[in-house]
């Protein structure tokens, strides 16, 4: 062997013409490259490759076997004579070797590295790769080639940016569905800016509220989920009914007894020709029975544009509409109590809208939610009147003067819309007071318009209860007399 570890000339003869078959490799990717053993030498001959093969170290010896011994370098021109370098065993310094020179084996190969500089590209293949860059798609030449190019195009730069906010709503752990708070959000930023010149009244706006909403769900729902069944149900004595309709019947019962506001204000009542009932139980059985075929989501567009109306016309009447009376057959009440009414109902139709299509449907807010609970508390002292009158409450215990404070239910609702009312139980015309309390009821704001919905019984109702007990049974029962059809 000579000292650059190859063999001698007489043995390149017999290698001459021979082809190196290289060894297996792993991935560089599973593979520590540095740890690797890279492959032997080839022998040096005329018909090698001219690829440049990498030094190597000589293996190492096996553990136990002795290690041979190091090759001595052949003594140049100089040693010979006795020159400098003579029998001081230090390695000649000589420059590359013609191999060398021409990328032969002893060339070193270059390290190998992934670049991250930008890619010449063109503009419309960068263009291109703008969405597989928001995705983080992209190599990471191509990477740095569309970095380098959105800071010096601007209308690539603003698409790039729209791009990565769209991204942002791909994420699973996000919802989709929007805000309930965000059309109220929406219309006080406009008014702010510029406000109505004819505003909605202030009593009108849980209508207005209610209807739009009840509206976006009728929008999102097939031509086929508006026949699917829909179970109404109330209070009537001390027995919960029921009655079987569809999505499309729904909205037929909202816009029949909605027409009882219109008749207040002068509009077209949607129930026309002949005798038109007052009570909402027989103007919904009209309604019905008038229909030849069964309704269809064609129903939706009268019923919008009847809600629009109202809202339109209570608008430009002024103050003095509110106290418009509007007469339910057996009892009336003002025009702005009896739009909470129908905001009221159109919000728990809604939600059995929702229920039977499988829809979210949240409840209102609580601003309006307070006034709905409000006009409840309000009509419980005639409820429980009539009720006695039935013979289906107890007696008055404590009659006192119209105005007078009498004795008292304290209602007091929890949580959403919540607040403290306290209820006249002897007489409509007596007045709640704290200091004659005798009872006191607790529920949360929505379990509470869920009974007076007729949709849970007073039995069932979750309530905090102390004090009197038959006021307290007289104060649940009159709030589900409340729900009707």
């Amino acid at each position: 062997m000579s000292g650059d570890g190859r063999e001698s000339e007489g043995g390149e003869e017999e290698v001459r013409g021979a082809r190196r078959i290289p060894g297996p490799r792993g991935a560089a990717d599973d593979l520590d490259l540095a740890s690797v053993p890279l492959p032997p030498l080839p022998p040096p001959g005329g018909t090698a490759p001219d690829d440049a093969v990498p030094e190597q170290s000589a293996p190492k010896p096996e553990r136990d076997e002795p290690e041979p011994p190091a090759a001595e370098p052949a003594p140049g021109p100089e040693a010979a004579d006795g020159g400098p370098e003579a029998g001081t065993g230090a390695e000649p310094v000589q420059g590359p070797g013609p191999e060398a020179a021409d990328g032969g084996p002893e060339a070193r190969p270059p390290e190998l590295f992934v670049s991250s500089a930008p890619v010449d590209l063109p503009h419309q293949v960068l263009k291109a790769l703008l969405g597989a860059w928001a995705l983080s798609a992209c190599s990471a030449e191509e990477t740095a080639a569309v970095e380098d190019h959105l800071t010096g195009c601007a209308p690539c730069a603003d698409e790039a940016l729209r791009l990565r906010d769209a991204v942002g709503l791909l994420h699973t752990d996000g919802s989709l569905d929007l805000d309930p708070t965000l059309r109220t959000r929406v219309l006080d930023g406009c008014f702010g800016r510029r406000p109505a010149r004819i505003p909605v009244p202030e009593w009108a706006a849980p209508y207005d509220a209610e209807t739009a909403r009840l509206d976006a769900l009728l929008r999102d729902i097939g031509d086929s989920e508006w026949h699917a069944p829909v179970r109404l149900q109330w209070f009537e004595e001390e027995r919960q009914v029921s009655r079987r309709t569809t999505v499309a019947g729904v909205i037929g019962h909202l816009m029949a007894v909605d027409g009882l506001l219109s008749a207040a204000l002068g509009l077209d009542d949607p129930l026309d020709g002949g005798k038109v009932p007052l009570d909402p139980t027989e103007r919904t059985e009209t309604y019905w029975s008038a229909t030849r075929r069964p309704p269809t989501r064609a129903v939706r567009e009268p019923w919008r544009a009847q809600s629009h109306e109202l809202i339109r016309t209570a608008s430009f009447a002024g103050r003095n509409v509110a106290e418009t009376s509007v007469s339910y057959g057996s009892f009336a009440l003002p025009l702005q109590d009896a739009a909470l009414d129908r905001a009221f109902e159109c919000w728990v139709h809604g939600g059995d809208i929702a229920d039977a299509v499988d829809y979210p449907y949240p409840a209102p807010s609580a601003a309006h939610l307070h006034r709905m609970i409000d006009l409840a508390a309000r009509m419980l002292p005639g409820a429980l009147a009539g009720r006695r009158g039935a013979g289906l409450a107890g007696p008055a215990k404590d009659l006192v003067p119209a105005g007078a404070p009498g004795r008292s239910l304290h209602l007091e609702i929890e949580g959403h819309g919540g607040g403290d009312w306290y209820i006249a139980l002897d007489s409509p015309a007596a007045v709640g007071a704290p200091e004659r309390a005798v009872a006191q009821v607790a529920l949360d704001g929505v379990e509470f318009c869920r009974l007076v919905a007729g949709h849970i019984s007073p039995v069932e109702a979750a309530a905090g209860q102390e004090g009197d007990r038959e006021a307290i049974r007289d104060v649940l029962f009159a709030a589900a007399s409340l729900s009707r059809l």
